[in-house]
């Protein structure tokens, strides 16, 4: 396809606004991969290409987190390549199970981040209501859990942070902040990978995908700097309501 002036514009605003969304709240990929299914792109086109576009504006959380990485080198050495390569492998089973597939169950894996986003704030709250004390985790415990996030992260990613949060919550025991920033690493393992397998499939909008992808960075930067002026909760029912009703458009179109 050959997009016209007003639908790039279009996927920057929309890159834009999810950077911005990523900054504050979360949830980023539930306005820019819908923004670019509207345009014609393809539903599996379109998520690989988000998935390329916006990895990179991951790195800021990581960065921003690195003092909470301090004691965590065994963990990392753990679930960071677990992260990958279950990013890379939902890949895969992206590409496998093929258009489709993905375009059917899609509005499914909406509301499933859009339920995921809409209850970020309860499941905190309850991390840091129930701490685990003189709790031993395997590395089996820890790795299975890791390895079937990534996977999801892999094949779409959209509230792949939250399940990681409530995979390392339940299973380690440390505070919120440290734990916060191990689910930064291995989100960012999960999702560099898969933009990584993506580069061979042929399936990246070169075009589209830098356009979001800057997009995206000046909506991260802006984010950042009125992520204290600007309610993450209220942007999160925004990006929640939105997500359902772009979901019900999905399920109609069939």
């Amino acid at each position: 396809m050959t997009p016209s002036l007003v639908q790039y514009a279009l996927v920057g605003a929309a890159g834009m606004a999810a950077g911005m969304v990523n900054a504050i709240a979360g949830g980023g990929t539930l306005i820019s991969f819908p923004a670019m299914t509207a345009i014609g792109m393809p539903a599996v086109g379109a998520n690989v290409t988000n998935t390329v576009a916006l990895w990179p504006g991951m790195v800021g959380g990581i960065l921003a987190q690195r003092r909470d990485f301090d004691g965590q080198r065994s963990r990392l050495a753990l679930t960071v390549p677990i992260g990958a390569l279950g990013g890379v492998a939902g890949g895969m089973l992206l590409l496998y199970t093929g258009e489709h597939v993905f375009r059917v169950i899609v509005p499914y894996l909406i509301l499933i981040a859009a339920t995921l986003l809409a209850t970020q704030d309860r499941l905190k709250a309850w991390l840091v209501k129930h701490p685990h004390h003189e709790r031993t985790t395997s590395p089996l415990a820890l790795g299975v859990p890791v390895a079937g996030g990534a996977v999801y992260g892999g094949y779409f990613g959209a509230g792949l942070g939250v399940i990681l949060l409530a995979v390392l919550g339940l299973v380690l025991d440390d505070t919120l902040t440290r734990l916060n920033a191990l689910k930064q690493a291995i989100a960012l393992a999960a999702n560099l990978a898969a933009a990584l397998f993506f580069l061979f499939s042929g399936q990246v909008d070169w075009p589209i995908a830098l356009v979001v992808a800057a997009g995206a960075i000046a909506g991260g930067s802006i984010g950042g700097r009125f992520a204290g002026r600007i309610s993450p909760k209220t942007l999160r029912a925004i990006v929640v309501t939105l997500s359902v009703i772009v979901a019900g458009v999905y399920l109609v179109k069939g």
